[in-house]
């Protein structure tokens, strides 16, 4: 204890030696699953059921997995549902509209089946005059159930006596698989699979599960099945990250006030004294603020100009920092070039 005000001491002066501040900036990061910018018109279709000749192996696996064929059912259509309403919210599409109608299987069990052949796809699209298909493919909900304690006996007024509800714990684990297809292209554009883990209590007579534990478990995986679909319409949408960057602010009597300039959110009269720093004839100072005007630059939107005063900086002033920036910033042109295409809007 003794040593903690030394220790303090020494923290606070090695960070106001520090030749660094480390700041954030929101960018803006492609989406996981690009959609070609002519796929106007989308259906979402419920392919989880299990067809004729695997619904004895199918029937095994939700025995064994506490899967009711109800429970099952709902949960997908609850999916599907939550699919549809996401694409619906972002706008990328004329239309979406999710197909009840249509008998596709897929083999169940919990397998994640093969491609829906293209000759479907094809004859889903024409006939619902759609670009693209969103398939749920998989739908699981394999539970375990953990029982309490040995139930007691409650003596009721009349002299009966009964079992004790006990108590247990249901550990449910969703897995919803999805694939889209492109028949213009006859490319699958993605193929993803996703988790969620519910764990609620409910009481039951000795080992069984009452009714309004069942209850509660099937609104539990409807509301998972829906949370899923709405997590899945989210990889065609980008979306921003916050991310962290060092900007010098030791060099000169420039740097120490911008730096102040900078913590106070006032960038641009901070850029104006590391302008002027450019021209320093310390090449250490110079090379600083080449440094710092690529991320003034990076802030106000300019990759371009970022990567030219990071390029400068390393290869003129041999700043080792810029290094690793030039290609963080070369990252994120690429990454410009993908969001371009994600966003691009073409004719009717």
């Amino acid at each position: 204890m003794k040593n903690y005000p030394a220790l303090i001491g020494i923290l606070l002066s090695l960070y106001s030696c520090s030749s660094t501040n480390l700041m954030s900036l929101s960018v803006t990061e492609p989406a996981p699953v690009s959609i070609p910018p002519g796929l106007k018109t989308a259906v979402v279709v419920n392919r989880s059921r299990a067809a004729d000749e695997s619904k004895t192996v199918d029937a095994i696996h939700r025995t064994l997995s506490l899967e009711t064929k109800d429970l099952q059912a709902d949960g997908a259509k609850a999916a599907v549902r939550g699919l549809t309403d996401e694409l619906l919210k972002d706008g990328r599409f004329a239309s979406v509209k999710s197909l009840d109608n249509l008998d596709l299987r897929s083999y169940g069990a919990g397998v994640f089946p093969t491609y829906l052949s293209w000759d479907t796809v094809e004859k889903i699209c024409r006939e619902n005059q759609a670009d693209v298909v969103f398939s749920l493919e998989l739908f699981d909900a394999a539970s375990r159930v953990g029982v309490g304690a040995t139930p007691g006996i409650l003596a009721n007024p009349m002299g009966a006596v009964a079992a004790l509800e006990e108590p247990f714990s249901m550990n449910t684990r969703i897995r919803t698989g999805w694939r889209v297809y492109d028949p213009s292209t006859r490319n699958i554009l993605d193929e993803f699979v996703i988790y969620r883990d519910l764990t609620y209590q409910g009481h039951g007579a000795g080992p069984l599960p009452t009714a309004n534990s069942l209850l509660g478990r099937k609104e539990a995986v409807n509301k998972a099945g829906i949370d899923a679909g709405q997590e899945y319409g989210l990889r065609i949408v980008p979306y921003s990250l916050r991310v962290s960057r060092w900007y010098f602010v030791r060099g000169s009597g420039n740097f120490i006030v911008a730096r102040r300039m900078a913590q106070s959110g006032d960038w641009d009269d901070a850029a104006k004294l590391w302008q002027q720093e450019t021209e320093s004839h310390s090449r250490k100072a110079a090379g600083r603020a080449c440094y710092n005007m690529a991320i003034i630059s990076e802030i106000n939107g300019d990759l371009n100009a970022a990567v030219n005063w990071a390029k400068k900086s390393y290869e003129v002033y041999n700043n080792r920092l810029a290094l690793s920036y030039v290609n963080i910033l070369r990252d994120r042109q690429s990454n410009n070039e993908v969001l371009k295409s994600q966003t691009e809007i073409t004719g009717p």
